[in-house]
C-alpha cells in the first residue's frame, strides 16, 4: 500500500481554487500525468460522477478507473480508484489567512503484483510525490491565470 500526501499554499480563495478543481475535465490542463478524461457517466460533477483517466508516467500508461465518493464545494473531492491500481484519493481545500488557500493532495493506492504490489506502491509512490508536487505547482499556475482573467 502506498500513502502519499502532497500540498500547496495557493494565492486565491477557497472557491477561486475550487472553480478550477471541480472541473474534472480540466484536470489534464495542470496533472502532467493525466493524459485524457474520459466520462463514464452522464454527470459530469458530484458524488456518483464515473470517469477514466488515461495517465502515462515514462513508459508507464493505465486507464485509471474512478468514481467521486465525496463533493463538498469549496472544501472537498474524494474518489475510489477501480482499475488496476486501487484505493482513495482526496483534495481538500483550507482558507488561509490573507485569502490564501492551502491544497492537500492525499492518496491511499494499491498496485497489482506485475507492478510491484507493496514494493511497486513504494516505489511509485516516491515518483508520484514529485510529479505530483510539478502538478500543484501547474494547478497553482492555472489558478492564477483564471483568477486575473475574473478580476
Amino acid at each position: 500500500m502506498g500513502h502519499i500526501t502532497v500540498g500547496i499554499d495557493l494565492d486565491a480563495r477557497p472557491d477561486e481554487v475550487w472553480r478550477v478543481v471541480e472541473r474534472i475535465e480540466r484536470h489534464v490542463e495542470w496533472m502532467a500525468d493525466a493524459v485524457a478524461i474520459r466520462f463514464e457517466t452522464e454527470q459530469t460533477r458530484g458524488a456518483g460522477t464515473r470517469f477514466v483517466c488515461d495517465t502515462r508516467v515514462g513508459p508507464l500508461r493505465l486507464s485509471d478507473r474512478m468514481i467521486v465518493t465525496e463533493w463538498t464545494p469549496g472544501v472537498a473531492m474524494g474518489v475510489d480508484h477501480t482499475g488496476l491500481v486501487t484505493g482513495s484519493g482526496r483534495f481538500t481545500l483550507a482558507a488561509l489567512p490573507a485569502g490564501r488557500t492551502r491544497f492537500t493532495w492525499e492518496e491511499e493506492l494499491r498496485f497489482p503484483w506485475w507492478l510491484g504490489g507493496p514494493v511497486g506502491a513504494f516505489a511509485g509512490g516516491l515518483l508520484m510525490r514529485a510529479i505530483w508536487r510539478r502538478n500543484l505547482r501547474r494547478l497553482a499556475a492555472l489558478v492564477a491565470r483564471e483568477r486575473d482573467q475574473a478580476a
